[in-house]
């Protein structure tokens, strides 16, 4: 069985379409939404091909409508987008996010998933690197072969003996200084994490045709390029 592991989208259609491998099973992770402005094909994919998904704290604050907060940098780009979201989808694209689980169990080719955003002790909220001895801290009550996370937009993948830990990047905002859409395979139990090179410009050009202010724009840009290394 081969099952298709994806988080952290970030309505960036272009890096989502990029992805063309075959799959028995799709897993999402969390936030579909905002940073970037195409959340709509995003979010109609995963609702149409996911096996099972979760929410993520972005695609919480664009639901429940939660009002931007102050800052700069990325936190003023999530909110101009979350602005924008507002505007773009439709009741049952908000409908589809708010009731997006938070965690999910559940059993594929005989193994067994747990699914979070980020951390079973946060699962919306908390950054937890590819440190062995956290992790392990975090999963005294989860029972899983494989505890699938996202949220820090950086991969790894973690063997922790009795179980293991996966992160597979993110698909349309990576923060690991490789642009390309990141992303996992799982195949008879064998974990490989993927990276495949999309059209940037292109998503650019969405980025300048959105109605964002310049700036936001250009950091968007920036982040893109980049791989989130500024």
């Amino acid at each position: 069985m081969k099952i298709l592991v994806l988080a952290d989208i970030h309505a960036n259609s272009f890096a989502l379409g990029a992805i063309r491998e075959s799959f028995d099973a799709c897993l999402f992770l969390g936030d579909l939404v905002e940073y970037g402005v195409d959340p709509i094909p995003c979010i109609n994919w995963i609702k149409t091909h996911a096996t099972a998904a979760v929410r993520g704290n972005h695609d919480h604050s664009v639901a429940q409508r939660v009002p931007p907060s102050a800052g700069g940098g990325l936190r003023q780009l999530a909110g101009a987008t979350r602005r924008l979201h507002w505007n773009l989808l439709r009741p049952a694209h908000f409908k589809y996010l708010s009731q997006l689980p938070v965690t999910q169990n559940l059993i594929l080719d005989g193994f067994r998933f747990y699914l979070v955003h980020a951390t079973p002790r946060d699962p919306m909220d908390e950054y937890l690197a590819a440190d062995a001895d956290a992790w392990r801290g975090r999963l005294e009550n989860v029972e899983a072969d494989f505890i699938c996370a996202g949220h820090t937009h950086i991969p790894f993948h973690l063997d922790l003996g009795d179980c293991q830990v996966l992160n597979p990047g993110s698909v349309g905002q990576p923060r690991d200084g490789d642009p390309r859409a990141s992303y996992a395979i799982i195949e008879n139990g064998q974990v490989q994490l993927k990276r495949i090179e999309y059209d940037i410009d292109a998503t650019v050009r969405q980025l300048q045709q959105s109605g964002l202010e310049p700036e936001l724009i250009e950091l968007a840009a920036s982040t893109l390029q980049s791989g989130g290394r500024h």
